[in-house]
């Protein structure tokens, strides 16, 4: 079960063109396509005979079936059948509240009426000129065999960047350090921090910033649930200080990793995330870091949440522990339980009272 009211990216801006585009999001086959006023997003279903609407194409502001020909302008309401004069009443399919920010289509998948904007992350950086952002995989989102809270899970437990990113943003020293939890109940957030002191630069680190000894180096995650994932990380000189948000080139490198897991399936997600920087924005070569070297700690991580999900699937009853390490997780997995009870226990309310 997942959280429906809630905004989920369901596509970089620059995927959708000029053909449909078919997506399935929370278990429900959707279609987007571009109209004059932006883009709107159906039903992946002709309410005639069913078949995939995506399988057709876009006739001016609409949707053409490529069954039948009827076509849907972005309410989802059937406003042409070829060979009659009237359309049938009923004649609809449903239509998703979406919006454009960020360079992502933003969907709800819940009560349109509490759709509101404002649920959107405050991620002002990505806006800003300060900061230089590239988008992971060239704009396109990673599928993934797994769980989307298998990637939060991956990025509030980062001891893992001391074994599976050993030769690029991990270090030995991490372990060393323990992570600190924080939840704010009323704004459904949950926050790792973990910094370390005194050690030395993990080797992304050390290339970006040159450092002459040891560093001090802050990874702090922040979740607005149930699936927002900003990562502040960064390295400094020893004692000038961890401010997230702060850091010049003078005295270290700071990056963000915007992480946005959209629930596929139960056991599949689509996996959007974009990298920021506060360092050499004007490098081209640090441009061509980014959209490689980062593409391959991805794949990383992609390798590790796959094999989990395939002895959880095969494995459904084994029992598993948890460490100190997993106290974020723990947290997000038992906010995001809630959330879904309270949303379950207003709909039947709202069954009971019909």
């Amino acid at each position: 079960m997942f959280v429906r009211n809630a905004w989920y990216v369901a596509a970089w801006e620059t995927e959708i063109g000029n053909a449909p585009l078919a997506r399935t999001i929370l278990n429900e086959p959707v279609v987007m396509f571009r109209t004059p006023d932006g883009i709107a997003a159906l039903e992946d279903r002709c309410c005639h005979r069913a078949l995939p609407l995506s399988m057709g194409k876009v006739v001016g502001d609409k949707i053409q079936c490529g069954y039948h020909g009827l076509e849907f302008d972005g309410s989802g309401a059937c406003v042409r059948v070829p060979g009659q004069s009237k359309v049938p009443p009923g004649a609809e399919v449903r239509a998703y509240p979406v919006l454009q920010k960020y360079g992502w289509v933003w969907i709800w998948t819940g009560d349109p009426a509490k759709a509101d904007p404002n649920h959107i992350p405050d991620w002002w950086w990505l806006e800003s000129p300060e900061w230089k952002t590239i988008p992971g995989r060239d704009g396109t989102p990673m599928h993934l065999e797994a769980n989307y809270l298998l990637v939060s899970d991956n990025l509030f437990d980062i001891s893992h960047l001391t074994y599976v990113h050993a030769s690029s943003i991990g270090a030995d020293s991490i372990v060393e350090f323990a992570p600190k939890t924080e939840r704010w109940e009323d704004e459904k957030r949950v926050k790792m921090s973990r910094e370390i002191f005194d050690r030395p630069a993990a080797p992304f680190y050390q290339k970006a910033g040159q450092f002459r000894g040891n560093v001090d180096r802050w990874i702090m995650t922040t979740s607005d649930l149930p699936c927002y994932l900003a990562s502040d990380a960064g390295s400094v000189e020893v004692g000038t200080g961890i401010t997230p948000g702060e850091v010049g080139p003078e005295r270290g490198v700071e990056m963000k990793i915007m992480n946005l897991p959209t629930p596929e399936t139960e056991t599949s997600t689509h996996y959007f995330y974009s990298h920021c920087r506060h360092f050499h924005i004007e490098s081209e070569e640090w441009d061509e870091i980014y959209r490689t070297q980062f593409t391959a700690v991805f794949e990383e991580d992609k390798a590790v949440l796959e094999g989990q999900q395939r002895r959880m699937s095969e494995f459904p009853d084994a029992r598993e522990i948890d460490i100190n390490a997993d106290a974020p997780n723990i947290q997000v997995r038992r906010m995001v339980d809630e959330m879904i009870a309270a949303e379950q226990a207003e709909l039947s309310g709202a069954r009971k009272s019909a």
